[in-house]
């Protein structure tokens, strides 16, 4: 029996997780299983089970195994092009070069470019790969780099009658050898990449630049 003088250890109350900070754990979680098993052999249940969630919690999250993959390919574009965001103060190399995350580290930049490789061997089986990578990365992506492009080119940076083309021309410039590479365990394929993407970048600058 404790002595009558002795406080009482009072419990805490459990630590309440918001919707917000799970969804970023569900996430992260998913897109690891994701990358080590692909697509068609994740389920559901391993998605819970390593994040120590219920079924219940995680249907509350994400509906359904599709919207799952969209919420990762949304923080999978972000991984690939840095928009929107602020460059003010920057040149346009600097920028673009933000942009197209030069800045990645080697580890992320081949679980991004694996993440692609996964949807385009695995969407054959399951469009609904093709369809989530093009609406929630292509698409936002390229929407997000033209309205960047036209605010440029209302202020006289650069030079061009159509920025949306322009956007999408980058895109297949910087993107495209990348995905089509088979993946590599060299370790200087992160250097190559980012190679590419400088080239890319001067190429691009050289046509919009004002002379």
């Amino acid at each position: 029996m404790s002595p009558p003088n002795m406080l009482r250890r009072k419990r805490g109350r459990p630590k309440v997780v918001t919707d917000e900070a799970q969804r970023a754990l569900v996430v992260e979680g998913a897109r690891i299983l994701f990358l080590k098993r692909g697509y068609g052999r994740t389920t559901t249940d391993d998605v819970a089970e390593r994040c120590r969630i219920s079924k219940q919690t995680l249907y509350r999250l994400f509906p359904s195994k599709q919207d799952l993959f969209a919420a990762v390919i949304d923080v999978h574009r972000q991984s690939m092009l840095a928009l929107p965001g602020n460059y003010e103060g920057m040149t346009l190399d600097e920028a673009l070069q933000k942009i197209f995350r030069l800045d990645i580290d080697a580890r992320a930049d081949r679980e991004r470019m694996a993440l692609l490789r996964m949807v385009m061997l695995e969407a054959p089986q399951f469009p609904e790969l093709f369809n989530i990578m093009r609406h929630q990365g292509a698409q936002r992506s390229h929407a997000e780099l033209a309205r960047w492009l036209s605010d440029l080119r209302e202020r006289g940076a650069i030079e061009t009658d159509d920025t949306s083309s322009i956007a999408r021309i980058l895109m297949d410039m910087i993107f495209a050898p990348p995905i089509l590479e088979t993946e590599s365990a060299e370790s200087g394929s992160s250097d190559r990449h980012q190679a590419h993407i400088r080239r890319c970048i001067q190429v691009f600058l050289r046509g919009v630049t004002p002379r």
